[in-house]
């Protein structure tokens, strides 16, 4: 009797790219690899992804909308906070200094053209939404320059784990100005890095990991194919892998 073949779908793919990027590392994965690993042929891959890159920017424009919802809850201080911006960096931060593989994961996102213009346009789309009323008189243009300099604090901030200087230092001197390009005030600024930095950032940082696998592993193929509108397509509620507790310890 001929053996069956079993589809290999688009979402299988981005599923597993997600399981390679995120425990063996994004740098050590290859497209030759994933494809071994899923038992198809290398063109089969290549159909739906070119290049390595374009697995990893799909993952960057879902973890984008998936980690801001799970900011906003964690920060517990109302929808678009500046609370929510200064905790997604920390985390972020701590990730990078906890987890080589994350580190590379986040910092590979960071120098791809294809992935950074991703998380410009997702941030500069935040900012305009949290900061308008520091910058009530800014253009698009302006807070689209502006970003590009808070792209390039955010990328320091994250390449230099392990640096002498301490993670809270690093991560307080980066809000403090990414928060002053936005004009918010100087009381403002103090009071939000100092709450940020008194939560249990390195616990959400691991609930952020083990959580984005979660919701790649629930995700449906009609939310994989309309990225742009994910948060509405039917995808699993992002409550569900976002919120505290033992749910996502697995292992």
């Amino acid at each position: 009797m001929a053996r069956r073949r079993i589809k290999t779908t688009k979402l299988d793919i981005i599923r597993y790219a997600t399981t390679s990027f995120l425990e063996r590392g994004y740098s050590a994965s290859s497209t030759k690899q994933i494809a071994e690993d899923l038992n198809i042929g290398t063109g089969n891959l290549t159909y739906y992804f070119p290049t390595k890159e374009h697995m990893l920017a799909v993952l960057v424009d879902m973890l984008c909308d998936f980690q801001w919802k799970m900011m906003e809850r964690e920060a517990g201080d109302g929808l678009s906070s500046i609370m929510a911006i200064c905790l997604e960096l920390t985390t972020m931060a701590a990730m990078c200094e906890m987890d080589e593989v994350a580190k590379d994961f986040y910092l590979s996102a960071y120098k791809s053209p294809m992935c950074l213009e991703i998380i410009r346009k997702n941030d500069t789309a935040r900012a305009k939404e949290v900061f308008s009323k520091y910058c009530p008189d800014w253009t698009d243009e302006q807070f689209a320059e502006a970003e590009l300099l808070v792209s390039g604090i955010e990328y320091a901030t994250l390449m230099t784990a392990g640096d002498p200087v301490s993670l809270e230092t690093r991560i307080s001197g980066a809000l403090n100005n990414i928060l002053w390009i936005y004009r918010v005030p100087e009381e403002i600024r103090i009071a939000k890095i100092k709450h940020v930095m008194q939560m249990d950032y390195n616990t959400i940082a691991h609930r952020v990991l083990i959580g984005f696998k979660q919701f790649v592993d629930h995700t449906n193929e009609q939310a994989l194919e309309d990225l742009h509108n994910i948060k509405n397509q039917g995808a699993t509620p992002l409550s569900q892998f976002t919120q505290g507790g033992n749910e996502y310890e697995s292992e």
